[in-house]
């Protein structure tokens, strides 16, 4: 059974990669560890907020591929040699991705007080305007062609 989309439209040529980035999108991860925030920061800065309290900044990693994001944590092995009478803070490995939009960069990341802060700018587009050359089809060809030069075989010198 085929699925449908937004985007069968043919008024929308060429947004076929949108779709493949909503697919991505909705399959992130929907688990809530670690919770984070999005928020505006002026007019086309984003900033993403990660409570990732117990990591360290050697336990953390941010990448970029193909527009989207993922942070990554992962605690170091010395967690078997401490003994819990009682464990309730969280430590485990981690991996939360967000897709980004085209024209999206990310300016920096800061770890301060257990919170990761992962400033983005949305960069503004250029607006470009090409004139595109018309050139004649099949049928305009021939009225347009240049007429063939005659050379009289009878004549004589």
């Amino acid at each position: 059974m085929s699925r449908l989309s937004v985007f069968d439209s043919p008024l929308l040529l060429g947004f076929d990669h949108f779709e493949r980035m909503l697919d991505r999108a909705s399959k992130a991860s929907a688990e809530g560890y670690p919770p984070y925030n999005i928020e505006q920061v002026g007019d086309n800065g984003l900033r993403i907020t990660l409570a990732v309290a117990g990591f360290t900044m050697n336990e953390l990693d941010v990448s970029v591929e193909d527009n989207q994001l993922t942070i990554h944590g992962h605690h170091a092995d010395d967690e078997a040699k401490r003994v819990f009478l009682h464990r309730g803070i969280a430590a485990r490995q981690f991996q939360r991705n967000f897709v980004l939009a085209e024209g999206i960069e990310i300016n920096g990341a800061v770890l301060d007080n257990g919170l990761l802060h992962i400033d983005l700018e949305r960069q503004a587009p250029e607006t470009k305007v090409r004139t595109i050359k018309i050139e004649a089809g099949a049928q305009g060809a021939k009225k347009s062609a240049p007429q063939p030069t005659v050379i009289d075989v009878g004549a004589k010198d």
